[in-house]
């Protein structure tokens, strides 16, 4: 008799416990969850996994080995962003959100130590001073999610669809934000030029029936917006609500986009204070104005500051908790789920360490190691800057004039322990430097990229030029 396999490490194999989860949900298989995802995306097919280790010596082996073949940007000279940045973790940080009682990705209830809650308020108030804003949200799942919903509340606020995308966004941020409002909103996007907003082509679109302009600075390939104020001018003249996805990590020295028009600022806080990890630890903000008809439409949680019975005391606790999906359930405005608490916690940490004066100081070691490294690449010859914009941290450098592509850059140069950044096309690489990134780290990537330009260079060479004929053959 063939009984069905049910594997040891996945629950819902076993026949009667995934037909009365089914049942519970009324869905009559599992195919009716993935019912949106088209299928020329569907695998057709069982995943190709391997046998179960029953032993857990076994498993704890195997798990090992897979384990082994990640190599830490730590172990290699790497000028890779897109999204997650290595930025230097003081160890205090990770220190503080290693005790128990903070030690949860979730963002703690009434009935636990509001210690935790205190932590959270005091990070939602380091970050409302970088930003210049009245009010952060504890972190939602990512940067991607924040800036989606900031997208959402726009929509929400105005009764609009329509949302002019002013800037290069990175693709994987962009799917996700997509996908996230692509039933309530209608994203159209106004090519950059030099890496920055077309203003006049933007004012041009605008109508009354804009919800808002997105902008991201930096942008995907880290160029700064330096017309944040004429596009929120633009946008405020027809009702539209200017949201700007941001990194705030260069906000010790750069102007916050709150003191130039911004509505909403959302982004992510994996610079400050958190780890690349193989991807991320990631946390999204979103910041707002105190004017209720923002405060009201942010769907994550936010904890206040308030007085108890008893005297000189305070409290710590959600504010607005009515306006929630926890209160409001299936009928609430968005639903947030599981919030990225412990990354507040830890970027609380790391902007209390830092101050105002160490935030300014990292910005500015930023923007000069930047500028430097783009100096450096685009002295080479055949390699030039892809815009004329300030950039922080991200430049893009395009390859072709040098007869490489960008691929072919990330290949040779990964063989000599250097990761040159991420290519953006066959011809376009973007490149990434941090405080982590030394001038004499810059100067080793100019130099093994100027190698492979007179390498490329000699290769054109020989095939070109003839043969030089033997002296005997010659008239």
């Amino acid at each position: 008799m063939n009984r069905p396999f049910v594997h040891p490490y996945i629950p819902n194999t076993a026949p009667d416990v995934r037909a009365e989860m089914l049942d519970t949900v009324g869905a009559a298989s599992v195919e009716d969850f993935y019912a949106d995802v088209p299928a020329d995306l569907r695998l057709g097919r069982d995943l190709d996994l391997p046998e179960p280790l029953v032993a857990e010596q076994d498993l704890a082996r195997h798990v090992s080995g897979l384990l082994a073949r990640n190599v830490p940007t730590t172990e290699r000279l790497s000028f890779l962003g897109q999204g997650t940045y290595h930025h230097h973790v003081p160890a205090v940080v990770d220190e503080v959100i290693g005790r128990s009682e903070f030690l949860t990705a979730y963002a703690g209830e009434p009935y636990e130590d509001h210690g935790r809650f205190q932590a959270l308020w005091q990070y939602q108030s380091l970050m409302g001073e970088l930003l210049s804003m009245d009010v952060v949200n504890v972190p939602t799942y990512d940067g991607f999610q924040a800036t989606a919903t900031g997208l959402a509340m726009a929509g929400r606020i105005t009764g609009r669809r329509r949302v002019l995308v002013a800037s290069d966004v990175l693709p994987a941020k962009l799917s996700k934000v997509r996908d996230y409002v692509r039933v309530h909103l209608d994203l159209e996007f106004v090519d950059p030029v030099e890496g920055t907003a077309d203003v006049a082509a933007i004012v041009a679109r605008l109508g009354d029936d804009v919800a808002a302009i997105w902008v991201e600075t930096p942008s995907r390939t880290g160029a700064v917006e330096h017309r944040l104020q004429a596009l929120a001018d633009a946008a405020h003249a027809v009702g539209a609500i200017l949201v700007v996805g941001t990194d705030p990590v260069g906000y010790g020295v750069l102007t916050p986009p709150a003191e130039q028009g911004a509505d909403i600022v959302c982004g992510d806080i994996q610079s400050l204070g958190l780890h690349q990890w193989y991807g991320g630890a990631h946390g999204g903000f979103i910041a707002v104005h105190d004017d209720p008809r923002f405060v009201m439409e942010m769907p994550s949680r936010l904890f206040g500051l308030a007085t108890t019975d008893v005297p000189g005391e305070v409290g710590f606790g959600d504010v607005a908790y009515d306006r929630t999906s926890f209160a409001h359930r299936e009928e609430g405005k968005e639903w947030v789920g599981t919030a990225a608490a412990l990354w507040g916690i830890a970027a609380g940490v790391h902007l209390a360490l830092m101050g105002p004066q160490g935030m300014r100081e990292l910005g500015e070691v930023l923007l000069a190691r930047t500028a430097y490294a783009q100096r450096a690449l685009g002295a080479i010859p055949g390699i030039r800057l892809t815009d004329r914009a300030v950039h922080l941290r991200e430049f893009a450098i395009d390859v072709a004039g040098a007869g490489l592509t960008a691929s072919g850059i990330v290949t040779a140069l990964r063989a000599e322990g250097i990761e040159p950044g991420v290519p953006a096309g066959e011809h376009e690489l973007v490149v990434c430097v941090t405080e982590t990134t030394s001038q004499a780290d810059i100067d080793r990537l100019a130099a093994a990229v100027t190698g492979l330009v007179a390498a490329s260079a000699a290769e054109a060479a020989s095939t070109l030029d003839p043969i030089a004929e033997p002296e005997e053959h010659r008239a």
